[in-house]
């Protein structure tokens, strides 16, 4: 059984077309589906609420563009474009381009990486939790503000500050349990260790538990996550982290 995964990415993003075929093909070790790749881009260059504004605005585009595909599920991976368009935004926006889809003749699901990390929060019954984004501070209290809107408090956090988006990318996945380390994550029910699709972190998810003692989540997992619910998939990936453990 062969899926197709659409992916709607910022032009500068490098990080959501390796990290999640990634997760999906190491699924392909233990399951038996097969998946496929699929993207279109929305320009993007640099980090900033103007950008993402505009960005966000040619979403619809690319929704239309993947349908055309007939994607099975379609994943809008710019977390920070979301949650920098106003509290809740995240619906809208599904909804809008799930009428898209559905206009183009397709049933193909629609999910994005903001609503998917706040259902993978929900789903992992957190209350507190410790977050990491790469973004200059203003947008990264854009991020924890969101996320503390839906119910969540966010007991420590910390934003890189790094705007050019190439440069997010390249942001070492090795200092990430560094970083944590200098937190304060003791009440954090779950770690978000990268609150950002194109902040590599996948390869620091396992060294960050077990340094820890605490599930960790990143918006690359939820996104994966919410992906394969969309598709009533088993949610076990190996190295996924606790989210992609199958416990949920």
């Amino acid at each position: 059984m062969s899926i197709r995964i659409g992916q709607i990415v910022p032009s500068s993003n490098i990080t959501m077309e390796t990290e999640i075929p990634a997760l999906l093909k190491a699924r392909e070790l233990i399951a038996p589906e097969r998946f496929t790749f699929h993207s279109a881009r929305m320009r993007m260059k640099h980090v900033t609420k103007e950008e993402l504004s505009s960005m966000d605005a040619n979403s619809d585009r690319c929704a239309l563009e993947l349908s055309d595909a007939k994607v099975d599920v379609m994943g809008y991976a710019c977390l920070v474009a979301i949650m920098s368009m106003g509290l809740g935004y995240h619906r809208q926006s599904q909804e809008r381009l799930t009428g898209v889809v559905r206009g183009n003749g397709s049933d193909g699901a629609v999910v994005n990486s903001a609503g998917a990390l706040i259902e993978a929060l929900t789903a992992m019954k957190a209350k507190k939790i410790a977050v990491v984004a790469p973004y200059m501070k203003p947008l990264a209290q854009m991020v924890f503000d969101y996320i503390a809107a839906e119910g969540f408090e966010v007991v420590d956090s910390r934003a890189l500050e790094i705007q050019d988006n190439l440069a997010v990318a390249a942001h070492d996945t090795a200092n990430l349990p560094g970083i944590i380390a200098s937190m304060d994550v003791a009440d954090a029910d779950v770690i978000v260790l990268s609150a950002c699709v194109q902040m590599p972190s996948l390869q620091a998810v396992q060294t960050v538990e077990a340094l820890t003692g605490k599930p960790v989540v990143t918006a690359a997992i939820a996104t994966t996550w919410q992906m394969l619910n969309a598709l009533n998939l088993s949610t076990r990936v190996p190295g996924g982290g606790a989210l992609l453990s199958g416990a949920y």
